[in-house]
């Protein structure tokens, strides 16, 4: 079936031309046209999604794991509103997602008409493009939808277009009658060239520091990872949403940086910082790299350069793997002691570590460190936001798992349900790590018919919102229990039941490492809900912090 409606039309052949595939469609009346559309064509694989906020973080999955734009459709009125945090987190994540809205011709807005609110660019803090079509087919329209899937695509971001229907709306056709003008943009990927200056200062200075945020497992060569972590004059500081691993690659930044004295921050201290891929988790790094008197500063990046540590001096346009292939093109060694010597450091304050953790009550720092050691291998690793992804900061997992968190505005409002598009998309055994809020939040990501069998859930349920309690500024009171902790008794269980789940519990040591075996020996999705104490978290985590620096 084919729209009647000569702009619907237009849009139809327009994605099918660009090759777009995955579209997630909410359903609604004023989008009927789209909807009827897209669904009738075999070209489109479509999802229904009913909560457009989590119609939002499915697509932000999907195109997670595809980097391919992702299409969203909804109806008119508050429907596309419920995009927005999605809509944040692909652009400071640099996810490609296309908002679709359907909305009422501009002179049905604001004279009391249902289910009509001011569309026009409501997305625009946080789209590289809008679009604000008129409701008739032309060759403008049709242009605007070219350059708004163009900018989309090249700037790794999301796109908005607002779409004006007039009634009726669900008439079809057999054919189409309108074809609209299509040129297809093509860009030449010409690989950049490193400014001479910028490949001589590499060369030649002893201390070197390469800081690598959030970054799409594989992307990286596993030659250029090898001269990074044999070249002694380089520190390489990676994080577990890195997806890089070297032996000598510093992967607990906190547990080395966090006790650092004046004198050993000031022996730190690099000649040049460069840093690769998206946000970087660790406060303790960017409190410390803010602080000390570093003179070079280059972000490596095709598209955006944050200025993170207010240090910034090259923006340098490029992948972090052509920026390695240039600086190492011509072997190369200077004597440099600067690697092996943070090594050595960690070393001792993990060991110290390692040993304190043996003797730690059952708590959410012992729950990590038996997920870390107890995962099954070669699986897709979904990590929620706040005190979930600290903790797993903390220790080392399996290397062939890749790791996944929503770190663009670090919200937990979605990573449920982006982590459910992740799976379906990838179609690897995928697990999510979440805390309790953040689950019982998005808790609408259930309500999902695409559920692979290969999904698996963990909970960490302390009861609250233990992060407040790790945080600065906590002080036990009934204001803090309800507004900053928002304590509760609630369990996944139900939840469970009414979503087709398998359901199964922890609340020791023991039990949790039978529970991580039984969620990958089932073949359904699961959630295994692990009971932590509500109160002994804080404490147990910064006496790990003592324990590194010899004062526990």
């Amino acid at each position: 079936m084919i729209p009647e409606i000569p702009l619907a039309q237009s849009i139809l052949q327009i994605l099918k031309a660009y090759q777009i595939k995955h579209i997630v469609i909410s359903p609604g009346s004023r989008n009927a046209p789209l909807t009827i559309g897209f669904a009738s064509d075999k070209a489109f694989q479509c999802y229904s999604i009913v909560d457009e906020r989590c119609a939002g973080f499915f697509a932000l999955g999907i195109a997670q794991q595809t980097k391919e734009p992702v299409v969203l459709v909804c109806t008119s009125g508050s429907a596309v509103l419920n995009y927005h945090p999605a809509i944040a987190e692909a652009f400071y994540s640099q996810i490609p997602l296309i908002v679709l809205s359907a909305d009422r011709p501009l002179d049905k807005i604001d004279i009391g008409d249902g289910q009509t609110i001011r569309q026009e660019n409501v997305l625009a803090n946080h789209t590289v493009y809008d679009v604000n079509l008129t409701a008739d087919a032309s060759q403008l329209n049709d242009d605007l939808i070219q350059k708004a899937l163009h900018e989309c695509m090249y700037k790794k971001a999301p796109v908005h277009i607002n779409v004006p229907f007039e009634e009726p709306l669900y008439n079809t056709l057999s054919n189409y009658t309108y074809t609209p003008n299509i040129q297809i943009y093509i860009h030449d990927k010409i690989t950049p060239i490193l400014d001479k200056n910028i490949v001589k200062k590499w060369t030649s200075s002893t201390k070197k520091m390469v800081l690598i945020g959030v970054h799409p497992p594989h992307e990286i060569s596993d030659e250029m990872i090898k001269k990074l972590g044999e070249d002694n004059s380089v520190l390489v500081f990676t994080e577990i949403t890195s997806n890089v691993h070297h032996p000598n690659f510093i992967s607990h930044i906190d547990t080395l940086i966090a006790s650092f004295t004046d004198e050993e921050k000031k022996e730190f201290c690099p000649d040049i910082l460069v840093t690769m891929g998206g946000m970087v988790i660790s406060k303790h790094i960017k409190k410390l790299l803010r602080n000390l008197p570093i003179k070079e500063h280059w972000h490596i990046d095709e598209l955006r350069h944050y200025d993170t540590f207010s240090k910034l001096t090259d923006a340098i346009e490029m992948q972090p793997e052509q920026f390695l292939q240039q600086v190492y093109k011509e072997n190369h060694s200077i004597e440099s002691h600067y690697q092996s010597i943070y090594i050595e450091k960690l070393k001792k304050k993990v060991e110290k570590g390692k040993k304190y953790l043996e003797n730690i009550p059952f708590s959410d720092l012992k729950v990590f460190e038996l997920l870390s050691k107890h995962l099954t291998s070669n699986i897709d690793l979904q990590i929620s936001n706040s005190a979930g992804i600290r903790y797993a900061l903390l220790f080392d997992f399996q290397k062939n798992i890749q790791v996944f968190c929503n770190r663009g505005t670090s919200g937990i409002d979605g990573s449920t349900t982006t982590a459910i598009g992740a799976a379906v998309a990838s179609n690897r055994p995928t697990t999510l790590i979440t805390g309790d809020i953040s689950f019982f939040y998005d808790s609408n990501a259930l309500w999902n018919q695409y559920i692979p069998k290969h999904f698996k859930i963990i909970l960490v349920n302390n009861s609250g919102g233990g992060i407040f309690r790790i945080l600065p500024g906590h002080q036990e009171s009934e204001v803090f229990k309800t507004y900053f902790e928002t304590s509760h008794n609630l369990t996944a269980k139900h939840l469970a039941e009414m979503y087709n789940f398998q359901y199964i519990t922890a609340k020791n040591e023991e039990e949790v490492i039978n529970g991580i075996s039984t969620i990958y020996q089932t073949e359904q999705p699961i959630i295994l809900e692990i009971f932590t104490p509500e109160k002994i978290n804080q404490d147990i985590q910064r006496n790990y912090f003592k324990s590194v620096k010899g004062d526990f």
